[in-house]
């Protein structure tokens, strides 16, 4: 991605959901209206097996505050400690959804292990849009570029826009390490090699995790 890109600063809102320690975001281009959910969170109670969208319509709260058109709910990847609120944020918003396109590796091991029979479609078709590695889009006028970081799961990506990256699982915080590479289709080498991509991009820019 041309270095230029780094002189393009997106808003970036944080909302962190303290059940899951999880962390999403909204992304706005600073040339328009238009922005993105990344990494929504849908509540889960375990007790009780019900969901709610608490944490969801908080993020929606605030996209109505400030008056931003949603073109985008996107995931760096499939999460095991909470559901994605992405399906309800997009009929919220008339929004497309998008994740790497190996979720499809993901629906297939996971499919056999919970049992999820031939209903289930395990080819990513649940989703608008997949994101092979290298490939641009764009939020607003601002050019987002998608690179396969796998590793924590094989459909891990991550997103760069402008200055901001947005990694998911791969790095924690620095008291915390990495994310774990023990779930089925998990590598600690190719978290490795993705976590060298994330560290070779610009010292100047600012990464957006999930978790603290």
């Amino acid at each position: 991605m041309k270095s230029d890109n780094l002189l393009l600063k997106p808003k970036v809102y944080g909302f962190f959901d303290e059940s899951t320690n999880a962390a999403s975001y909204i992304v706005k281009d600073p040339s328009s209206e238009n922005c993105a959910i990344i990494d929504s969170v849908l509540d889960f109670d375990v007790s009780s097996g019900s969901i709610k969208t608490d944490f969801a319509d908080k993020m929606a709260k605030k996209v109505t505050e400030l008056g931003l058109d949603v073109e985008w709910v996107i995931e760096t990847h499939v999460h095991a400690d909470h559901l994605s609120a992405a399906p309800y944020l997009a009929r919220k918003f008339g929004s497309k959804i998008a994740i790497g396109s190996n979720i499809n590796v993901v629906q297939k091991l996971f499919g056999k292990i919970f049992n999820a029979g031939t209903e289930f479609q395990m080819d990513g078709s649940q989703f608008d849009v997949l994101f092979e590695d290298q490939d641009q889009f764009k939020i607003g006028y601002m050019p987002v570029k998608v690179i396969h970081t796998p590793g924590h799961t094989p459909a891990c990506v991550t997103y760069i826009v402008g200055d901001a990256a947005f990694i998911g699982d791969t790095l924690f915080m620095p008291d915390f390490g990495t994310a774990r590479a023990d779930f089925p289709g998990g590598s600690a080498q190719d978290l490795y090699e993705s976590i060298q991509k994330i560290l070779s991009l610009p010292e100047k820019t600012r990464l957006f995790l999930c978790h603290d």
